[in-house]
């Protein structure tokens, strides 16, 4: 299929067929640092749950590597994962809630240095405050890219400087949060005669300004935390 990608112009509006309630959050002492530094340097046998979005919509495209950041900021309340908000005007994910990073480049030479040099470019967070501890399971997306998150332990001691064209805001969202299913939504629905479905994590804190609001933290982001989940519990 090729021409126009169809949009989800609104993903709130689609229905919650299920949400995970049933499903343990991980223990709070597996998201320490030490304890995510030995998980992902000696990895269980692990199989994702979510590899991708669905079929591709171009199919005549090859598809393109890419990388993302998943920062873990060690503050001393606990590890807190780092978000962005995408521009509105954007004419890709426009107003949604991503991880840093992009498409690689040939001088990159790998995924982690895609998604630090995005990272960097993004939301100004210099590499020096950064310790990546291991990569997950690519991520393949309708759109033909093909996705590492890559993450990282994150010194607090960082300023932003956010690229204005791209980012809106950087928030901050507890792991553990994330890390519980109770907080998992399914959403289901059809586009183009094909059978789609999707996580959702809403998460209400502040915004830039101190003001609650409501972040829609949905598809490859909430689809990549859910398999940092599945990779978490494996045994």
């Amino acid at each position: 299929m090729s021409g126009r990608i169809p949009r989800i112009t609104d993903p709130q509006a689609i229905p919650v067929v299920e949400v995970d309630t049933h499903l343990p959050p991980v223990p709070a002492d597996v998201l320490q640092p030490q304890a995510l530094r030995q998980r992902f340097g000696s990895p269980p046998p692990w199989t994702p749950e979510i590899t991708g979005d669905g079929q591709r919509f171009q199919l005549d495209r090859d598809p393109t590597a890419a990388a993302v950041l998943v920062p873990l900021v060690m503050r001393e309340d606990g590890l807190r994962v780092l978000l962005t908000r995408r521009t509105e005007h954007l004419r890709g994910h426009a107003g949604q809630i991503s991880f840093p990073g992009g498409r690689s480049e040939d001088h990159d030479g790998s995924p982690q240095a895609t998604a630090l040099r995005e990272t960097e470019e993004e939301v100004g967070l210099h590499r020096r405050h950064i310790e990546v501890i291991g990569t997950l399971p690519v991520y393949s997306t309708v759109t033909s890219y093909v996705v590492t998150p890559v993450v990282a332990l994150v010194q607090p001691d960082f300023e932003l400087a956010l690229d204005s064209f791209e980012v809106a805001e950087a928030f901050e969202v507890p792991l553990q949060y994330l890390m519980t299913p109770a907080h998992h939504r399914r959403h289901a629905f059809e586009m183009l005669g094909q059978p789609r479905r999707f996580l959702s994590m809403p998460w209400t804190g502040p915004d830039a300004y101190g003001q609650a609001r409501e972040y829609f933290i949905w598809g490859a982001t909430a689809a990549m935390l859910r398999n940092l989940y599945g990779f978490l519990c494996a045994r």
